[in-house]
């Protein structure tokens, strides 16, 4: 069920379409929630798909997530430069994927081309009353 859940919000997110040329800026990022389900089996959980778009250049300050959150995130287009505490900064392209676990610092989150755009898209497990699902580092 989980697999078939995941497939439909990969194909589902894809619809929400990519930055057209000529509108991305190197400043440019839009995060939007494309999935948001309660998780039957699971009381007091939810599911959330969040499709990251990174114009040419663009990235997130340093964060964290909440201390509930599990985050499985795949690349759909481009590349993006990943640093998850203190492993080493890593390039994931389209088609690659990575985890957060629950507490986990996200250091680096960008976009790897200062030409082409990104995305992908991250799936959270998380506590259904969490609201906030981006804490900037002060």
């Amino acid at each position: 069920m989980f697999t078939k859940l995941f497939c439909g919000l990969a194909v589902a997110s894809l619809a929400f379409g990519a930055v057209a040329a000529g509108e991305a800026h190197a400043d440019s990022r839009k995060v939007t929630v494309v999935f948001d389900h309660v998780l039957p089996n699971v009381p007091g959980k939810s599911m959330k798909g969040v499709l990251v778009e990174y114009g040419p250049g663009a990235s997130s300050p340093a964060h964290t997530h909440p201390a509930s959150a599990f985050i499985y995130a795949t690349v759909l287009e481009g590349a993006v430069r990943i640093k998850v505490n203190d492993e080493p900064e890593k390039i994931y392209r389209a088609g690659e994927n990575f985890v957060e676990m629950p507490g986990d610092h996200h250091a680096v989150s960008a976009n790897a081309s200062d030409t082409e755009p990104s995305r992908l898209l991250a799936v959270f497990v998380v506590d259904t009353d969490a609201k906030e699902l981006v804490t900037e580092d002060k």
